[in-house]
């Protein structure tokens, strides 16, 4: 159940990322929405975080939280925001990926 809590934790960090790129464009009203939401994400991000670190290494859980959102966030600003995709840094992305799958297998 953790590893869930974690995963979602990972995926509310590429949301708070995202919601500052948003900001970064956003004027006004529209900005302030942004930067809730970027806040709403981070905390919720973070809690979650805490809670799976209650039985997983903190090593291993911080490792994974962190690289799913940095995934997470590359894809989003390939995807989203319309970033370079050029095969470097997919490749650097695919050998993230595979960390963090080897994480999570050597991890009791």
């Amino acid at each position: 159940m953790n590893w869930i809590l974690l995963i979602l934790g990972g995926l509310f960090e590429v949301g708070f990322a995202a919601c500052l790129g948003k900001a970064k464009y956003a004027s006004g009203t529209a900005a302030t929405w942004w930067y809730i939401g970027f806040v709403v994400c981070l905390t919720i991000s973070m809690l979650l975080l805490i809670k799976a670190t209650e039985t997983l290494p903190i090593g291993t859980a911080y490792a994974v939280w962190t690289g799913i959102g940095a995934v997470g966030t590359v894809l989003v600003g390939i995807f989203i925001f319309k970033e370079s995709a050029d095969f470097w840094r997919v490749f650097f992305l695919a050998t993230l990926i595979l960390s963090i799958v080897g994480l999570k297998f050597v991890s009791n």
